[in-house]
């Protein structure tokens, strides 16, 4: 075999081997934000739309159904449990012609909650960054982010097919 054949085999065993180790990481971070739920009650459409809500808010419920890629009438039942739960609170958009429009804001008293769920996890990931070097933690955020911006597309032509 060539030395370029090798080559190719070699990036296509790399790439195989980036793969699977994302497909752990899905796995891993699925069972962690099971874990998670289970301390706080929430399932795993109600964590990721607080989690947003945290991350993006406040928000009206139709954008956040669209970040969240759920039906309006499933978003619903999300925000009323999250509501119920002590999470976010429906405000009413004052200056808004249709007296049914609200915002979804997350109450910050519950933050110290959530980061103290998370400070192991949070305490390992400071742990593991320490092994790495500036260039490489900027490298891994970039990979991270477009990884993220692949699974997005991806998300949307399976939506529109």
């Amino acid at each position: 075999m060539s030395s370029k054949q090798d080559g190719a085999q070699g990036r296509q065993q790399r790439v195989r081997t980036v793969k699977e180790a994302l497909r752990d990481l899905n796995i891993q971070l699925s069972l962690l934000n099971r874990q998670f739920g289970a301390h706080v009650d929430l399932k795993d459409a109600d964590w990721n739309c607080l989690d947003l809500i945290n991350r993006h808010g406040p928000l009206s419920p139709t954008a956040l159904a669209r970040k969240a890629g759920l039906h309006p009438a499933t978003m619903t039942g999300v925000l009323d449990r999250l509501q119920r739960g002590g999470w976010i609170t429906r405000e009413r958009v004052p200056e808004a012609t249709d007296r049914r429009a609200v915002t979804v804001r997350a109450l910050r008293e519950r933050t110290p909650e959530l980061f103290r769920l998370f400070a192991g996890m949070n305490a390992e990931m400071d742990t593991l960054c320490q092994d790495y070097s500036d260039d490489e933690l900027d490298l891994i955020a970039t990979f991270l982010q477009r990884t993220t911006a692949a699974g997005g597309i991806a998300t949307d032509q399976l939506a529109s097919d």
